[in-house]
């Protein structure tokens, strides 16, 4: 979670981190750059440790947390 300000301003993306809680985050982003923010915060999250398993992370996007659809592209 720390490193990923740096890496969504690395990939050139207007996203911003608006919320965490403890493990979930809430990111606000233009429409037409989602698929690559949601691309990146998961890359982030996935390989945030070494582990001997892998860590699977869930997204969802909407206007507000009532309207989230799950993200499955």
């Amino acid at each position: 979670m720390i490193r990923l300000p740096g890496e969504l301003a690395k990939a050139r993306l207007q996203a911003k981190m608006l919320l965490q809680v403890h493990d979930e985050l809430l990111l606000e982003c233009p429409e037409n750059q989602l698929d690559k923010t949601i691309e990146v915060t998961k890359d982030i999250m996935e390989n945030a440790y070494q582990m001997d398993i892998p860590l699977k992370t869930d997204a969802a996007y909407g206007s507000n947390w009532g309207d989230l659809k799950a993200y499955n592209r």
